[in-house]
C-alpha cells in the first residue's frame, strides 16, 4: 500500500508517496490549471493540433493528483480521457484532496499497470502522456523500449506522445535514446524546466516542421483561450533549436 500524504504551502497543495518527491500539485484557488511547468510543458502537442477539438482522444498513464486531466476534462470538453493508474490509493486521494472530476461518460479510469494496459488495448488515442513514477521517482516499466512501442502502437493517425523524465544524476540521455528506438528521429526533447523535469515528445507519421513565429502565435491564442502560457516552453525550445524553425 502507498503511503500517501498532503502537504500545503503558499495556496498550492502537494501530494506526496511518503518522500520528498511531489508527486502532483493543485493551486486550491484553480484546481483545474496546471500548476507545475513539466505539467505545462506536457502540453506541447495542443500548439501543434491548434484546434479546439483536439485531442479527441486522451490515454493518461498515471494520474498523480489529476492536474492533467482536470484541465483537459475542463478545456477540451470534447475529449474523452482514459487514466491508467496502478495505485487505487492515489484515486482516492486525487477525488478527495484534488477535485478529480466525477464524469463516467467522458472520463474512464483503469487500475492497472500502464505497461501491461498498453501491451493488452487495442484502442488508439490522439494524445499519449506518459507520467508515472514510484515512489522514490522511478518509471520501472514505463521507460523500456518495449513500452514504447505500445505507446506508438495506441497513437491515432496525427497522434503525439508526451513523456515525463525526470533528470537524475545520469542525465536523460539513456531514456531518450530508448524513445527513439521506438519513434525513429520524430522525438523531441523539451530543455530541462527550472524543477529538472525533462519532457519528450513523440510522433508517428511525416515530419512536421514549423516556425517558431507561427508556433508563438498558436500559444498565444492557447492562453487567452484557456489561461495555458506555453511561451516559456517555447522559449527554452528556440534557445536549443536557433535556427528559427522547430522540425522533428
Amino acid at each position: 500500500m502507498a503511503h500517501i500524504t498532503i502537504s500545503e504551502q503558499h495556496g498550492v497543495r502537494y501530494l506526496h508517496f511518503g518522500s520528498r518527491w511531489v508527486q502532483g500539485a493543485m493551486r486550491i484557488a484553480r484546481p483545474a490549471s496546471l500548476e507545475l511547468e513539466y505539467t505545462r510543458d506536457l502540453m506541447l502537442p495542443l500548439l501543434f493540433g491548434d484546434r479546439p477539438d483536439w485531442p479527441a482522444s486522451v490515454l493518461q498513464i498515471g494520474l498523480g493528483s489529476a492536474s492533467v486531466t482536470k484541465f483537459l476534462h475542463k478545456h477540451r470538453p470534447q475529449s474523452r480521457i482514459t487514466v491508467v493508474e496502478i495505485l487505487p490509493e492515489v484515486i482516492a486521494a486525487a477525488r478527495q484532496y484534488f477535485k478529480l472530476p466525477d464524469d463516467p461518460l467522458r472520463l474512464h479510469i483503469e487500475i492497472e499497470d500502464g505497461h501491461d494496459f498498453v501491451a493488452r488495448h487495442r484502442g488508439r488515442f490522439d494524445l499519449v502522456i506518459v507520467d508515472g513514477f514510484d515512489d522514490k521517482g522511478r518509471p520501472g516499466m514505463l521507460d523500456t523500449t518495449p513500452f514504447h512501442l505500445n505507446c506508438r502502437e495506441r497513437l491515432a493517425r496525427g497522434g503525439f506522445v508526451s513523456i515525463n523524465l525526470l533528470t537524475r544524476h545520469r542525465g536523460v540521455g539513456p531514456s531518450v535514446e530508448r524513445i527513439h528506438q521506438a519513434y525513429g528521429e520524430r522525438v523531441l526533447v523539451i530543455p530541462p524546466s527550472e524543477a529538472g523535469n525533462t519532457v519528450a515528445i513523440a510522433a508517428i507519421g511525416r515530419a512536421m516542421e514549423a516556425s517558431f513565429e507561427d508556433l508563438r502565435e498558436s500559444a498565444h491564442r492557447l492562453k487567452e483561450a484557456c489561461g495555458l502560457n506555453l511561451l516559456p516552453t517555447l522559449a527554452r525550445l528556440a534557445a536549443a533549436h536557433p535556427g528559427g524553425t522547430l522540425a522533428f
